[in-house]
């Protein structure tokens, strides 16, 4: 029997539920932590960033509507994906972080139970920072989060699977849409989440995953003005503080970056970063001559 060629995997962007290539057609090369050619990654453009963003706000009507609940199944769904294609990602993360077999193995299971962590949270959170306020007078005064909108997302650069999945999840987890950045030098892992994501009941556009240049996507989405917030969990102080400045010009929501153990179970401050505060005030009204309320 002859020896067969290898089917080399194409990797393409996930933009509005689909896979596009880079509409420049640019790629650049990624290679494993001993320099070992992996893929060519596509290189995104500021036009893929618009494309993205577009997607991202016409998803973000249905998947902020819909039912906490539903949410935290559709996100389960992707962690039985996850757990379906492990070996494949066990591999990829092995390849991306210098890790070995079983080390990589470890970060990937964390990764599967931080994704149904989040997804247990969905129908939880609104209960923890939402409630009744006391108010002087016949008032029901009542307080509940609503998503922010489009969030622009810089994956952290070192933590390609682990700390994308932790600064993402929360994202959508609480009904916002993403756009996401993936790794400079580690893309692949993000590429194959995307895989994950469309085959599960994610509706498109909900998540968007982008690679290349970190600096070349995120200057056009921190300035882009239907974006609602941007986590720079993967930005570097200097391009930090450029972003923030960016960002200002629309009063975005901005995350700065910080130190994470990733491996860490993580508090609710990457969901409460991205929700609003909707406070509704309603007469409880008088029942009778005697004035008594309900």
């Amino acid at each position: 029997m002859s020896d067969r060629l290898n089917v080399l995997k194409t990797y393409k962007l996930y933009v509005g539920g689909k896979f596009p290539r880079s509409e420049s057609g640019r790629v650049y090369e990624v290679s494993d932590s001993k320099g070992k050619w992996l893929a060519n990654a596509p290189l995104s453009s500021r036009k893929d960033a618009r494309d993205a963003v577009v997607a991202a706000r016409k998803a973000f009507g249905g998947w902020s509507g819909a039912t906490a609940y539903n949410r935290g199944q559709v996100l389960y769904r992707v962690a039985e994906m996850l757990e379906g294609r492990r070996e494949q990602f066990v591999r990829e993360v092995a390849e991306a972080e210098g890790l070995s077999k079983s080390k990589s193995a470890a970060v990937v299971d964390a990764t599967i139970d931080r994704w149904v962590w989040y997804a247990g949270w969905t129908d939880k959170i609104a209960q923890v920072v939402g409630g009744g306020n006391p108010v002087a007078g016949p008032f029901f005064n009542l307080s509940s989060p609503e998503p922010t909108g489009v969030v622009a997302v810089l994956a952290p650069q070192e933590s390609s699977f682990l700390g994308l999945v932790s600064v993402l999840a929360p994202v959508i987890a609480t009904g916002n849409t993403a756009v996401v950045v993936a790794s400079e030098k580690s893309p692949l892992p993000a590429l194959s989440l995307a895989e994950v994501l469309a085959t599960s009941d994610v509706p498109g556009g909900v998540v968007n995953v982008l690679s290349g240049r970190t600096a070349e996507i995120a200057t056009p989405l921190a300035a882009h003005q239907d974006v609602n917030a941007i986590d720079l969990a993967g930005a570097d102080e200097v391009l930090a503080k450029e972003l923030e400045i960016a960002a200002a010009d629309n009063l975005k929501r901005v995350l700065r970056p910080q130190p994470v153990d990733y491996a860490e179970t993580p508090g609710i401050e990457r969901m409460t970063a991205f929700l609003e505060t909707k406070t509704v005030w309603h007469p409880t009204g008088s029942l009778g001559a005697s004035g008594s309320s309900y």
